[in-house]
């Protein structure tokens, strides 16, 4: 059973409604591969007290992504990843990202950075979460 709580992170005020985040979060890392078909996720109320939210909010996020074919629910166990969901290419993945990258260098430049310093700043992030 994968345990993949420490996986998420919300950010309330994004814009992005939390239980949005959690299904954006949970569909990158079935597509990276990091968590894989018929691994277990965290329960709704284990997930909400961890991400110290509403459990309606989880509830909501698992059942969109049970209705997309993401997650079936396992009786009495939790939420499971379908055995039908492939991951995605390199690509894709990337794609997935670009939205993000686009927005990340917008608000960069309008804070007069220039490339090397955006880049310090990535690594410096990435170094964090490696850590």
């Amino acid at each position: 059973m994968a345990d993949v709580s420490l996986e998420f992170e919300i950010h309330p005020s994004s814009g992005v409604p939390i239980y949005r985040q959690v299904m954006d979060q949970v569909r990158a890392l079935v597509a990276s591969g990091r968590v894989r078909p018929g691994d277990m996720l965290p329960s709704i109320r284990q997930l909400a007290a961890d991400l110290e939210v509403n459990m309606m909010t989880i509830s909501k996020a698992y059942a969109r992504l049970e209705a997309e074919g993401i997650l079936e629910r396992v009786r009495g166990t939790g939420m499971r990843v379908t055995e039908s969901v492939s991951r995605g290419t390199v690509a894709q993945r990337q794609e997935e990202i670009q939205a993000f990258v686009d927005a990340l260098v917008t608000r960069a430049m309008q804070l007069n950075l220039t490339e090397s310093q955006i880049i310090s700043a990535i690594r410096t992030a990435l170094k964090e979460r490696h850590s």
